[in-house]
């Protein structure tokens, strides 16, 4: 069962919005659900949350928006905050508070993942279906935004505790979603697996839930997709620089010979891996990645890059992560491990490398106001969402750091999304290759319209990706 919390104040019974579709009369069947909207002041925002509202105001008034469409913007058209309760191995029952947030559905079906973590927080969850609702825009997907979550640790549970607290959240949120209302994906501590699990539960149609196992209607080439969208935009990048810029090297920091761009990547999970193993196939020198524990980097901390420098073999470290349990005892280059010739560097230590390409691909916030002066790197991906506080953004950009922003840099996974949907939807199956081949025009498209945004109107990148989006949203209204 899911009951909701009773704490919070009732805003709607059920959303103006809906009164135009059939979809009310599902949800008349469901009237334990509540819709809130309306809450800002109950608790303090998170940064993120912050962050992005700053944004879309600054934005919202740089384009001549009036404050009712700017507030629309801001404001999620539903909250939907439930208590699971959940049977566990051992008898008990343990209650688990969870969320679905829908932003924008301007565009179409609202889109995002579901994350359990055990630090998970309505303001968290907002914050990133607003990013969503921008991110798809960026994309120019059919999508809105969207983002749902769990409190609690998932490595403190069992496998069959996992499936039986991922059906009791599919069945709560059931009656919110469907291929053409709420489509959910995999985010933090979620898989395919667990989307399985979902799908099965909710007796929803297989187009609901992508990034599902292909056997199951999940697409070829879904694993990689952020990584590789991510690498896809920094070349893209790259070659304007090249292009625009008098002796290109001499502005960023790279003492190479060999003519490679160095590259530091913080968080060695599935999008800081695929990233950085794609980027050394591509011909870019990764000097240095971490994970959770630490990392290995070629050169030890508070020294400069030797002007000739191997790059790390991301694929064989790897390998050592999986035997070892993490990356700070793997420091492996041309296939072979040999940590003697390396150096452990902290999480903090990597992200003020010399390095021309600085890559944070794990938390939220890890560049601020503690370590923003220390950053040396000219070109920074952001892979994770907000990894980047607004102090040190500003202050970056103001020292003339390039910054591609996350809506941006890390859309590659909800663009394969999106063509794991349509094949749902259509009844079709893609090979990896057209797959692939989808995901690089529809990432070159968005990086080459952002581009212009950002030529003309002589800003940020993320000014011209939210300003692109904001443009898309507000056009279908």
């Amino acid at each position: 069962m899911y009951i909701n919390r009773p704490q919070l104040p009732q805003v709607w019974e059920f959303r103006q919005r809906l009164m135009r579709n059939d979809i009310l009369k599902k949800y008349n069947r469901y009237n334990h659900y509540k819709f809130y909207n309306n809450y800002k002041n109950i608790n303090p925002m998170n940064d993120m949350l912050q962050t992005a509202q700053n944004t879309i105001i600054k934005t919202g008034k740089g384009m001549g928006l009036s404050q009712e469409v700017i507030d629309r913007l801001i404001q999620p058209d539903s909250i939907h905050e439930f208590v699971l309760q959940v049977q566990m191995d051992n008898g008990k029952k343990k209650l688990l508070s969870a969320f679905r947030i829908q932003h924008n559905d301007n565009l179409g079906p609202y889109k995002g993942g579901i994350r359990f973590h055990q630090n998970v927080s309505r303001d968290e969850v907002q914050a990133l279906a607003t990013l969503m609702t921008i991110k798809c825009a960026v994309d120019g997907l059919p999508y809105g935004g969207g983002k749902g979550g769990i409190i609690f640790n998932p490595k403190e549970y069992s496998e069959k505790e996992l499936e039986r607290i991922s059906k009791e959240y599919a069945r709560a949120i059931s009656p919110i979603i469907g291929p053409e209302v709420d489509v959910p994906a995999p985010d933090v501590n979620t898989n395919g697996q667990i989307m399985k699990w979902m799908m099965d539960a909710s007796k929803q149609p297989m187009a609901t839930f992508t990034g599902k196992p292909v056997k199951y209607g999940g697409t070829l080439g879904r694993t990689a997709a952020t990584g590789r969208g991510g690498v896809i935009i920094l070349e893209s990048l790259i070659l304007k620089l090249k292009s625009q810029i008098t002796n290109f090297k001499s502005q960023i920091n790279s003492k190479s010979q060999t003519g490679a761009l160095s590259v530091a990547v913080q968080g060695f999970g599935n999008v800081g891996y695929y990233f950085a193993k794609i980027a050394q196939e591509r011909g870019f020198t990764i000097v240095a990645v971490s994970d959770s524990k630490g990392g290995i980097s070629q050169v030890g901390a508070g020294r400069d890059l030797p002007v000739q420098i191997d790059s790390l073999d991301i694929k064989k470290i790897m390998e050592c992560k999986k035997e070892k349990g993490e990356v700070a005892g793997c420091y492996c280059v041309g296939g072979v491990c040999d940590m003697s010739k390396g150096n452990k560097i902290t999480n903090a230590e990597l992200l003020e490398l010399p390095v021309d390409i600085l890559v944070p691909a794990a938390l939220e916030n890890v560049i601020n106001k503690g370590n923003m002066y220390k950053i040396q790197a000219k070109i920074i991906i952001e892979m994770a969402n907000g990894p980047i506080s607004e102090e040190a953004y500003n202050y970056l950009t103001e020292k003339g750091v390039l910054i591609v922003p996350d809506v941006l840099a890390n859309s590659g996974g909800v663009a394969v999304s999106y063509l794991e949907w349509y094949q749902n939807m259509k009844g079709q199956t893609w090979s990896e290759k057209k797959v692939n081949k989808k995901l690089h025009e529809m990432m070159h498209d968005a990086f080459e319209e952002i581009w212009r945004t950002y030529q003309k109107r002589k800003t940020s990148l993320k000014q011209a990706a939210f300003e692109t989006a904001i443009g898309r949203i507000i056009k279908k209204r």
